[in-house]
């Protein structure tokens, strides 16, 4: 077999929908809609670019390089062990797979315990105990994967959002209102910073192991079959991502006249009661439920088998019980702490990953000129660790200095010092290679 058949990319490309769809890729689009109003389709625009575009660039960088391993090396060996462990903490139990099991629990058991008694705290703590139950069982077995999420779990997620989406194209509804204040003048920018908080460029870089693998076990054995179809599955994920989100940020803008809600489960929690009642209530608890479920079970996986292959003297069993336990302890200090650090640790982080990916991506032309990698990467990860010392630890006293640099504003600061150290390593690059030999 040359390549996958149309029933295999169709259901890895679903599997990896699954695994990136969770909570949050509910949530942020559909706020995203809501917030934006009139200007919502400019600003899903720059969503997808990072929410869509950036795991779909991840993908298919890793199949040029053959592993995530060999893209990471190509800035240091150090780099290659540091940057991904930082990750897979990161998507993993440190905010990810927390994040998922408490927007759960909010949206799928919270609804229905008395607002402000004192069960909520033992109620978050069984939940999560089920919750994490399932996630350890489901996770045991990465090769029923397929099964579980490409056939099982996504598809009903897929069911009950096309549900939500038919329903309110027939239900009469006010027009969408006018944008909030950071949605009038940077529509795009402040959607494509949007975007990041999806996390599922991290998702895809952790998630490289976990496709190749899957890949392989369909029958493609050379590296070209392997990267083809990486390539594929990653683009048909993309594209069902793509039409998923266009439908939330329609549903959000289109909810305006349903009520204030501050966030985007406020805003699906009044749609879903518009459309359907007390039913709905349940719908949503559902929809979260699955989402979140399908997220962890594969983050859970993808950590476990990466730390498994990195210290093997640890079973793969014995770490997805460690991640599992680790993500549970962390997912009860409340969702409200977990959001509170997972913005500007974001921050620091996806300009490192766009930019080593981008270059990744133009291997063709940077092949022969590795200084481009590490000197762009340096430079990006000096402003973006600054910025996040600044706005973490230094409480702004260095605010005056990043609005100096162009794009400060809009978010995207690290571009300016990304191509200066892109054009810095190409230099090098060149100078070394044009160099005379003494000994001539």
């Amino acid at each position: 077999m040359e390549k996958l058949s149309g029933k295999d990319r169709v259901l890895i490309s679903v599997m990896l929908f699954s695994m990136f769809f969770g909570a949050g890729n509910l949530i942020f689009p559909t706020f995203l809609g809501y917030s934006a109003g009139t200007h919502t389709f400019l600003s899903l625009a720059g969503f997808i670019a990072t929410a869509v575009g950036l795991p779909v660039m991840v993908v298919i960088a890793i199949a040029i390089h053959g592993t995530a391993e060999n893209l990471n090396e190509k800035v240091h060996p150090y780099f290659a062990l540091i940057f991904p462990i930082v990750i897979y903490l990161c998507i993993g139990p440190g905010l990810a797979i927390p994040r998922a099991a408490t927007i759960a629990y909010e949206m799928g058991m919270k609804p229905f315990i008395q607002t402000g008694t004192s069960a909520q705290p033992m109620a978050l703590g069984l939940y999560t105990l089920v919750f994490f139950g399932l996630v350890l069982w489901l996770s045991l077995s990465p090769s029923k994967l397929i099964d579980r999420l490409g056939k099982v779990l996504a598809p009903i997620t897929l069911t009950i959002i096309a549900v939500l989406f038919v329903r309110n194209l027939f239900t009469p509804q006010a027009p969408f209102g006018a944008p909030e204040k950071i949605y009038q003048d940077n529509s795009f920018f402040q959607g494509f910073l949007d975007g990041y908080l999806t996390m599922d460029a991290l998702g895809a870089m952790a998630f490289g192991v976990l496709i190749t693998n899957t890949v392989r076990s369909r029958g493609m054995k050379t590296e070209r079959q392997v990267s083809r179809s990486m390539i594929t599955v990653g683009i048909g994920a993309g594209i069902l991502l793509a039409v998923v989100y266009s439908i939330l940020a329609y549903l959000g803008a289109s909810s305006a006249g349903y009520g204030k809600a501050a966030n985007g489960a406020g805003v699906l929690t009044l749609l879903t009661s518009n459309l359907f009642g007390e039913a709905g209530v349940v719908i949503l608890g559902v929809l979260f439920t699955l989402a979140c479920l399908s997220v962890s079970i594969g983050l859970v996986i993808a950590c476990s088998q990466y730390f498994y292959k990195l210290l093997p003297s640890v079973s793969y069993r014995m770490w997805t019980a460690i991640f599992t336990l680790a993500s549970m302890l962390i997912a009860n200090l409340g969702l409200d702490q977990i959001l509170s650090i997972s913005v500007p640790i974001l921050s620091a982080i996806y300009p490192i990953l766009v930019v080593l990916v981008t270059i990744g991506l133009m291997e063709k032309v940077f092949k022969n000129h590795q200084p481009v990698y590490y000197i762009a990467v340096f430079f990006t990860g000096v402003y973006s660790v600054t910025e996040f010392l600044n706005k973490s630890l230094l409480k702004g006293s260095l605010d005056s200095l990043f609005h100096a640099i162009p794009l400060s504003a809009q978010g995207i600061g690290w571009l300016l010092p990304a191509i200066a150290g892109a054009a810095a390593g190409y230099a090098v690059s060149s100078f070394n290679k044009n160099k005379i030999p003494a000994d001539q």
